[in-house]
């Protein structure tokens, strides 16, 4: 069996969040990373244009709400373990420091000339030698960076220390990195210029033999060399073992003399409580740090004695480290996530998802005497923190939807200050505040807990009280509160615990009565439903990966071939400015015209031509004009009045028309350009041609006008400067970061002689400074909010294959790219080096033609274009280019040197390849009548139709045969979703009106017009449409009951549990315990069977069943089990259920299911698995498999068999019985009915910890897929007849993948062709494919492949391994990754022309075959 598996639906989990300075020193990014994907946001103001316009960001005192806009997204070879960034010397921006298993470092950077990530350097640490022996891959190489940025370490094997030294030298910064190579062997004057210097390795047990058994390192604050703290068990115990040995924690400080290479121990704690977690460094001017216990936390500083609190009272029975008691607080830090937002501040999230803040309180002498915990917020359950712009916070999660948000002090007008004088002074100094910044924080001047006061006359008494102390001085402490509001979430889809496909439910026109259930599989839609998330995130995600328009009506139009809509004069409208007012639809040699209003009726006599065939309708001048082009005339009208009719009489028909208000672009069929433009003198509105024009040859063959929002296309130097001040306007805030503050007035000598030994800035001018950052820092925002003049650009494609774009309305040639068709991933200005300076329009051609690279041959030609800029307010510019054979979509992003300053990056590409080649359309002959020439004809019609808003999402519908829509939001992630099916869509139209709001319309093969909606539940912003539908509980596993249309759910509740049962021998009564207030009591679960209609995804009321342990279903079946301790056998129950159809309760359609219940019995021992063969129930019971028969409402046992340690999953086909053992791999057993007898067929000998399991089907061939706890994918089969199976006692394993998920569920779909294009022959028939689901929140597929192209995809997949640069330095081999054959469609058109030559073969059959399956796989 020839086999694939490709991932479809990459990775929502989150597990590691930086702020960092990816792409230039100005901005700060958030950088996100789970399993494989790393994506790099920005935080960006959420203003839409209409109120961006009446902002004046220099006036605005706060920030407005906040988005994350994703700016670029990298899909790695391997899972990251770690992420940290650094900032290097002399670099434009910062660099990430990623880990991979099992001791992989490597060190990348973004590249502003490619816009991808760049390795800097790769650091490998796997010899054996390092290794220590180990073979398992337990230890997670953790990475920590140096806050001054001297070095970096990593923790490997959990026996070593890798050091990473990062040169500090200030000659680096005339040199650009990017000039840098690390190279082995390189001259000496090189090596002394390398930002990164040659690592080297500690071992611990050197350093101490003690060390082992490392809980965290961190380094510390404040140091003159890097100091390190390690945080270690030496000799490990565990809870039961307390009374004999508890504290067992350590915590040494080790300075790293890098130079010399030496690391004395300067520092160290004993005697830490057991159940230490983690260690984190406080930053100057408080020092020290702070160690995370499960139920405490303490403050160490090297000088000082510790101050510990307990948060609750099994602290006080587990350690004998002096800890007090906190107040008001009962809870527990296991599973905690930390960040600090202030100095003395930090937020913590709960294993429950609550926030709290913890603030320091510290006295004069910097110690800190207290702890205060503030309960802000409950959120989402977190797997990482991360603070932005120091008032943004970003909690990341494995388990719900990732949040940011924004918090604020609460305003604190009741200070209790000692006396008049000091709130006078406080008073003064609020006044000189305002006056100073016209921000909306008057910061509290007791800012730091010890009121302090600025007047100088108070210095002396200040001092005195720190003498000799006072009663009252040290109640001012003041803690403020903190108020946190959601921004914006990301969606997240993982762990995906269970997952089934059901039945689509449809209506019949009437939206009351259900169609009736498909006949036949092309019929069948299906849908993919998981059970998602956990605890209060669960929610059950319903996936669809093709986009099933919901259709409300549709007629029959012969002979139509294009179709638009426009609005009518806005001024003339009283109301609804955003409905559409005409629909025209254009026939071979006329031209229909429809009002639609409440009705859609033709209308005559009005201004629009309708006996010549309409090439483009539009508006212009901000939707008060209507543009009508015909072959011949441009007509100009006011609603249904004609205005002016241009005849446009250059021997050659009009073939396309593209607008950028107030620009009218026509191509006629010769190649030449014909550039309009709305103008508006004394009141009348007018047409004028424009007298520039640009060169004819060669023939132009596709153009599009853009009207540039977002500011990036720009001939401007001063506008991108990265390196230096500032971008548009804001030059005069960031000439002073790296100056040295002036507040910062050194009192006296002493302490510029012995450094901040006593109170070196005092505590006010801290004060002072965090004043000043904060209206420094809120400029960030203010310069996202600058708004970019618009200009008006055209872009060009001529018959040579260059692309040129143009300046409007001067039409000057800035841009030129050589053979745009082929598709390469970066395009560049063939004109960069080309002096601009050569005066007129010919001659600079001829300068340019000569000075440009030579074609590739063969490439494909653009057919057509267009710019069109998505994302909000059109910030984000995307180029689509469409040759015969592929979309090619570019995005723009900014490029300091050349004229105009950008470039564009290959995002994605589609195949339009048609699934018989016979559709490709020869040129036809010239000789045609020129009569004909003159009508509309198929091959004109514009496949790209950008529309502004249907359902509420911007974005352009690709038509033609592999229909797509195209979405860019604000979130800033390209999306694209098929159309349901592979019919044809000829031609597409947003449709706004009262009956259909943001609806389209379009035409598929057949000429009917079909107006509809996107369906308004699912949410169209992630890489599969879904809907979210949340339960608050943790959905555990679900089944599609198909007659009734109906889901079963077991959901699972968690509750804090003060009852539990006490055995005397094998009787048991309930007793309750009572441990005081401050004890966190452990947490039982309840389960619950509830039944969804997927009608509403609503539980339907009154049919739910409380369990008290976990049961899985069929038919509805149960298995429940009790577990107490080790004394006393576990006992489990079967129940079976039937679902009834009942007379549903007046006003509840839902109520019109009840479980009934069939049966219910307590059986000997622990059901683990249940499942259902040949009309008999198998049930895994203990160590044995039993089959049963249901007779007269009683179990009767049938057969059994003995079987390994633990099985935990039945699946059956036919008479085989296909059981997963936790530990003891697979086996296959098979049950003959006739003799009543179970055997064993064959099983795996090796041991394997088995996850999930499911069959693939290949035709006659039966392979069986097992997921384990590796995170591969294994496929074996059962063939006796290879010697190696022992004559089939041995089941043989085939294929093996490494996926680096972990996968818990699968279920198998038959492979069919829908829609009209039906391949003969087809390869697939018979052929099922596996989907599967992993924790991480991927979704992807295993496929049985034909021989043939298992043989061709297996070649190519051998040639790209070696052609492509490896991100991160990871080898895809390793990974074991067949996405690999996906990346074969993003390569540029002559290199997959040379991989394919390699390899004997074409390229079309690589891209067919890849469509093939894509269309395969998308039926959901």
């Amino acid at each position: 069996m020839f086999s694939m598996c490709k991932q479809t639906h990459a990775a929502t989990a989150l597990e590691f969040s930086i702020a960092c300075r990816f792409f230039n020193n100005l901005e700060e990014n958030l950088v996100v990373a789970g399993a494989n994907v790393l994506k790099v946001y920005r935080i960006s103001p959420n203003v839409e244009a209409g109120q961006r316009q009446k902002l004046n960001p220099s006036e605005m005192r706060l920030a407005p709400k906040m988005r994350l806009e994703c700016l670029a997204t990298y899909s790695l070879y391997g899972n990251v373990m770690s992420l940290q960034c650094v900032s290097l010397a002399g670099a434009m921006r910062d660099a990430l420091l990623i880990s991979f298993k099992d001791a992989k470092l490597s060190v990348l950077q973004h590249d502003p000339d490619t816009f991808a990530l760049k390795t800097l350097s790769l650091h490998y640490f796997e010899e054996d030698d390092i290794r220590g022996g180990w073979t398992g891959r337990y230890f997670v190489p953790t990475v920590r960076v140096d806050p001054d940025s001297r070095c970096a370490v990593m923790l490997v094997y959990g026996k070593r220390l890798v050091v990473l030294p990062f040169r500090k030298d200030n000659s680096l910064d005339e040199i650009e990195l990017a000039d840098v190579k690390p190279i082995k062997k390189a001259p000496t004057a090189m090596v002394s210029r390398t930002p990164i210097m040659a690592s080297y390795l500690i071992a611990l047990r050197d350093l101490d033999e003690k060390i082992d058994n490392v809980l965290d390192i961190q380094f510390l604050h404040g140091y003159y060399e890097p100091t390190l703290l390690i945080l270690y068990e030496p000799v490990r115990t565990c809870p039961g073992r307390i009374k004999v040995r508890s504290d067992t924690c350590v915590l040494v400080a080790i300075s790293l003399n890098i130079q010399q290479r030496v690391h004395p121990i300067i520092w160290t704690v004993n005697s830490l409580p057991f159940d230490c977690l983690q260690v984190y460094p406080i930053q100057k001017p408080i020092g020290g740090c702070l160690v995370m216990t499960v139920n405490a936390v303490i403050y160490l500083n090297q000088s000082v004695p510790p101050y510990g609190v307990s948060l609750n009272s099994s602290a006080d029975n587990s350690t004998a480290f002096p800890l007090k008691p906190q107040d008001g607080v009962r809870i527990s830090l296991d599973c905690a996530n930390f960040a600090f937002i202030d100095v003395d501040k930090l937020v913590i999230s709960l294993r429950t998802g609550e926030l709290y803040v913890l603030t320091l309180c510290v006295d004069s002498m910097r110690t800190v005497r207290n702890f205060h915990f503030h309960k802000a917020a409950a959120s989402v359950l977190t797997s990482c923190i991360c603070v932005l712009h120091s008032e943004y916070i970003f909690l990341g999660s494995r388990l719900g939807n990732s949040l940011l948000l924004h918090f604020t002090e609460e305003d604190q007008s009741t200070v209790i200050t000692l006396d008049d004088v000091e709130q006078q002074a406080e008073q003064q100094q609020r006044n000189l505040q305002e006056e100073e910044q016209n921000l909306e924080e008057i910061f509290d001047v007791d800012q730091m807990e010890l009121a302090p006061t600025q007047a100088k006359s108070r210095r002396i008494e200040d001092e005195e009280l720190e003498v000799y102390g006072s009663g009252a001085k040290t109640s001012v402490l003041q803690l403020r509160k903190f108020i946190f509001e959601v921004c914006d979430s990301l969606i997240n889809v993982a762990p995906i615990n269970y997952m089934c496909a059901g039945e689509r439910v449809e209506f019949e026109e009437d939206g009351v009565t259900l169609r009736p259930h498909a006949e036949s599989l092309n019929e069948l839609k299906i849908e993919l439903v998981a059970a998602t998330g956990h605890s209060k995130n669960g929610a059950l995600s319903v996936f669809v990966n093709c986009i099933n328009p919901q259709i409300i009506t549709s007629f029959e139009l012969d002979g139509c071939l294009d179709v638009w809509t426009v609005f009518d004069d806005a001024t003339k409208k009283s109301s609804r400015h955003d409905q559409h007012d005409f629909m025209l639809l254009s026939q071979r040699n006329s031209t229909l015209v429809l009002q639609t209003g409440q009705e859609i009726n033709e209308i005559e006599n009005t201004g629009f031509t309708v006996n010549q065939p309409t090439i483009f309708v539009g508006n212009l001048g901000q939707q008060r004009f209507i543009v009508q082009i015909t072959t011949r005339h441009v007509r100009l009208l006011q609603g249904t009045r004609l205005i002016q009719n241009v005849p446009i009489d250059v021997g050659s028909p009009v073939v396309q028309v593209s607008i950028a208000d107030p620009y009218v672009c026509l191509r006629v069929l010769n190649g030449q350009v014909i550039t309009l433009a709305l103008r508006e003198t004394r009141g009348t509105p007018r047409l004028a041609i424009n007298k520039h024009t640009i060169s004819s040859s060669p023939a132009v063959v596709a153009i599009s006008a853009y009207k540039d929002l977002s500011g990036l296309f720009t001939v401007k130097g001063d506008d991108v400067n990265l390196t230096g001040g500032s971008s548009s306007g804001f030059g005069h805030s960031f000439g002073g970061y790296m100056k040295a503050e002036p507040n910062m007035k050194v009192e006296d000598e002493e302490d510029l002689l012995y450094g901040d030994a006593g109170s070196a800035f005092k505590m006010n001018s801290m004060a002072d400074l965090a004043k000043q950052s904060k209206q420094k820092n809120s400029d960030w925002w203010r310069r996202l909010l600058v708004q970019a003049k618009p200009s008006y650009w055209l872009v060009v494609a001529r018959q040579s294959g260059t692309l040129e774009i143009y300046s409007m309305p001067d039409m000057k040639l800035v841009y030129l790219v050589n053979d745009v068709g082929n598709g390469a991933m970066v395009l560049t200005d063939a004109m960069e080096f080309v002096p601009i300076s050569l005066t007129t329009q010919e001659n600079s051609k001829a300068g340019i033609v000569q000075a440009c690279m030579p074609q590739h041959a063969n490439s494909p030609l653009p057919l057509e274009l267009s710019v069109i800029g998505l994302g909000l307010n059109g910030e984000r510019p995307l180029l689509f280019v469409r040759t015969r054979v592929e979309l090619l979509i570019y995005q723009v992003f900014r490029y300091p040197k050349g004229h105009l300053k950008i470039r564009f990056r290959k995002l994605e590409q589609l195949n339009l390849l048609d699934q018989q080649p016979s559709h490709i359309e020869l040129d036809e002959n010239e000789e045609q009548e020129e009569i004909e020439s003159y009508q509309m004809q198929p091959k004109y019609v514009q496949k790209l139709r950008p529309f502004a808003n249907v359902g509420g999402l911007s974005g352009i519908m690709v038509c033609g045969v592999n229909p797509c829509f195209v979405f860019l939001t604000s979130r800033g992630e390209l999306r694209i979703h098929r159309l349901l099916g592979n019919g044809d869509v000829r031609s597409f139209a947003a449709f706004n009106n009262v009956n259909i709001p943001n609806g389209f319309l379009y035409f598929d093969t057949t000429f009917e017009l079909k107006i509809s909606v996107l369906p308004s539940y699912l949410s169209y912003d992630s890489q599969w449409p879904v809907r979210k539908v949340p339960l608050r509980c943790t959905p555990r596993q679900l089944v599609y009951h198909r007659e009734n249309r109906v889901y079963c759910l077991i959901t699972q509740t968690e509750e804090p549990m003060t009852k539990y049962y006490r055995f005397n021998g094998e009787d048991k009564e309930l007793s309750e315990e009572s441990r005081g207030e401050r004890f966190i009591y452990p947490i039982g679960s309840q389960f619950e069977m509830v039944l969804i209609s997927p009608e509403t995804w609503e539980i339907v009321p009154d049919a739910s069943i409380s369990l008290r342990a976990l049961g899985a279903c069929h038919r509805i079946q149960d298995r429940t089990n009790f577990n107490y301790s080790e004394d006393i056998t576990s006992r489990g129950n079967i129940h079976i259920y039937d679902i009834i159809e009942v007379v549903p309760e007046p006003g509840k359609p839902m109520t019109k299911f009840k479980l009934k219940e069939v049966f219910k019995k307590e059986q000997k021992g622990p059901v683990s698995a249940i499942s259902d063969v040949l009309g008999f129930l198998v049930t895994g019971l203990g160590q044995k498999i039993y089959i049963w028969q249901l007779r007269d409402g009683d179990l009767i046992g049938v057969a059994f068999i003995d079987t390994n340690i633990y099985v935990h999953q039945i699946i059956t086909v036919k008479s085989l019985i296909f059981i997963a053992d936790v530990y003891k791999s697979i086996s296959l057993l098979r049950f003959q009915e006739e003799y009543r007898t179970l055997s064993l067929a064959s099983r795996d000998f090796n041991p394997l910890e088995v996850y999930g399991i499911e069959f693939m089907v290949d035709n006659s061939n039966l392979g069986f897929l097992v997921t384990d706890a590796e995170r591969n994918l294994i496929v074996y089969m059962y063939q006796p007849e290879a010697r190696e199976s022992l004559g089939g006692q041995k089941l043989l394993r085939k294929a093996d993948y490494h996926l680096g998920q972990v996968v818990n569920t699968m279920f198998r779909v038959q492979c069919h062709q829908k829609g009209l294009h039906q391949r003969q022959p087809f390869l697939y028939e018979n052929k099922h494919f596996v989907v599967y689901g992993t924790l991480d929140g991927a979704l992807g597929y295993c496929l049985p492949l034909p021989e043939k192209v298992y043989r061709r995809f297996l070649m190519l997949q051998n040639v790209l391994l070696s052609y492509q640069d490896h991100l991160c330095g990871l080898n895809p081999k390793e990974y074991r990754t067949l996405n690999l054959i996906w990346s074969y469609r993003l390569m540029a058109n002559s290199e997959r022309n040379e991989v394919a030559k390699k390899i004997g073969t074409r390229t079309e059959e690589i891209l067919a075959d890849l469509l093939e399956i894509e269309r395969l796989a998308s039926v959901f």
